[in-house]
């Protein structure tokens, strides 16, 4: 008896799962939480006022609608397996959708009631407008219930239909919303061109999407998607596809994102040119700064001073300036082309003597001395004894722009091809380079420098030929810039580029040069 006594004990003190019900309530409460979340800390009141579809749906409403269907979603994931059609499903995505609805209507009605703003700041009179939808506070509520319950409903019958029609609908609604988040920008890319003037002006205002224009998205993104199904030979897996279709897709996708890459500043205009041609600036000195972090291991704080040795070296060979060498000496001025591999050279020649000093510094001690002697450059381009030359503070200006045959590169858009042929280039060399004999010597010394040496690896040769090559990519996308904005100051040179650029290789990949 005793031992039936403790079984029923034991019995009764294992909780029973819950029940679907109970699971329904409790997403509900964590999708409502959520929403309440996102109302008390701004965030709902700060991205309503950014409009998707004019006079339609904010940002801030789209969120509220995401949490709905988020809600229903959840339903049937929560079922796993067995989650299949049944008026239950729809019931418990119906009681889930109102109770996380009731959650942001309990805020609306003590908003109401109690002046909440002296705690939360946040809960301000336009928030109580969004989240009422200007129908005052019972309209608001009902709709904040019922709303939340029908989108519920409708996420779980989304979840449960078809996985491909669910992808299609989902592309075409990011779709959209990127459209309308991103319309400043995107309206700026598309003011060239009467075709694609009239395009815009179909779809936009100033303010945001237009009705017609979100649906006229909506369609075009959820055919392309179609359409790549189709190409893709409809819902095949990876392991269903042959390999040569596979390779032959791999190169496909690889081919059309570089013509997209060459055509896309063309369609775009000058503004994205330029914030592309800065990508390639930093793309440039990334790679040069993967030589010597990724593969010698030598972390370098200082490498913005190769970007500027570049830089002012090109100013000083070609600008029509009373700072410029032509003014000093009888040498003319020399052309762009002329100067660049000058400047890459002069670059080489200061990594390397910058290297000397710290040759024998490792760890966190060679961060801080590369940065000292980077931090040396820049005070001596603002000194007083260098001023009669590299100008100080003033800077030099009036840098002329490269020419191609007849052809002026003035324009950003040619200027980023002019970059994106040199990132080109130096990518392949950095691949080389990684592979060669050298690269190996470089990630022996990363690895163990003692080891390495003991090898018969020369570390100072090596080191210095680290410093030397990386400060040749530097010191090219500095010539570029130099040309693009046709005047230089040494406040463009400041520590946090290399930071910048180190940050680059470091979610990059270190040691991942592009093959």
């Amino acid at each position: 008896m005793m031992a039936g006594a403790a079984a029923r004990r034991v019995a009764g003190s294992r909780r029973a799962p819950p029940s679907p019900l109970q699971r329904a309530a409790v997403t509900g409460l964590v999708f409502g939480i959520l929403g309440l979340y996102l109302a008390i800390v701004g965030i709902l009141a700060m991205i309503h006022g950014r409009a998707i579809i004019v006079g339609v749906l904010t940002l801030g409403q789209a969120t509220l609608v995401a949490i709905g269907l988020g809600t229903g979603a959840m339903i049937v994931r929560g079922d796993g397996e067995h989650g299949a059609w049944s008026w239950s499903t729809l019931l418990r995505s119906l009681f889930a959708g109102a109770i996380a609805g009731g959650v942001l209507a309990l805020l609306v009605v003590a908003m109401d009631a109690l002046d909440l703003r002296a705690i939360f700041i946040a809960l301000s009179p336009a928030l109580f407008e969004m989240l009422t939808f200007d129908l005052g506070l019972a309209g608001g509520v009902l709709v904040l219930i019922g709303g939340s319950a029908a989108l519920a409903a409708l996420g779980a019958l989304l979840t449960l239909g078809p996985r491909a029609f669910r992808r299609h609908v989902l592309i075409g609604c990011i779709a959209v919303i990127f459209f309308g988040v991103f319309q400043e920008l995107i309206q700026i890319m598309m003011q060239y061109g009467d075709i694609i003037g009239a395009v815009r002006e179909t779809i936009y205002t100033w303010e945001g999407l237009t009705p017609e224009g979100a649906i006229l998205i909506f369609v075009i993104a959820t055919a392309i998607s179609l359409l790549a199904a189709r190409l893709r030979g409809g819902e095949r897996s990876d392991a269903e596809t042959p390999p040569a279709q596979r390779r032959n897709a791999r190169i496909a996708k690889a081919a059309v994102a570089v013509l997209l890459l060459v055509l896309f500043p063309l369609l775009a205009g000058s503004y994205i040119g330029q914030v592309m041609m800065l990508v390639g600036l930093y793309i440039l000195m990334g790679m040069g700064l993967n030589l010597e972090v990724g593969l010698a291991g030598l972390l370098d704080l200082g490498f913005v001073a190769f970007f500027a040795v570049g830089a002012y070296t090109t100013a000083l060979l070609t600008a029509d300036s009373p700072h410029a060498l032509a003014a000093f000496t009888a040498i003319p001025s020399l052309s762009y082309w002329e100067a660049m591999p000058i400047a890459v050279l002069v670059s080489v020649i200061v990594g390397v003597l910058f290297g000397i000093p710290v040759l024998g510094v490792r760890g966190d001690y060679l961060a801080v001395a590369t940065m000292g002697l980077g931090e040396i450059v820049r005070v001596i381009v603002q000194s007083d004894a260098a001023a009669p030359l590299l100008a100080g503070a003033q800077g030099i200006l009036q840098i002329p722009k490269p020419w191609l045959g007849n052809i002026e590169l003035s324009d950003p858009v040619d200027l980023f091809y002019l970059t994106l042929a040199c990132a080109a280039v130096a990518a392949y060399c950095a691949w080389r380079l990684e592979n060669s004999r050298l690269g190996r010597a470089w990630m022996a010394v990363r690895d163990d420098e003692d080891v390495a040496q003991a090898l018969g690896i020369n570390l100072v040769k090596v080191k210095l030929l680290a410093y030397g090559l990386g400060a040749a990519f530097a010191g090219l996308a500095g010539s570029i810039f130099a040309v693009m904005l046709t005047s230089i100051y040494p406040s463009s040179f400041q520590l946090l580029v290399s930071i910048n650029v180190l940050a680059l290789i470091i979610v990059g990949g270190m040691a991942a040069c592009p093959a």
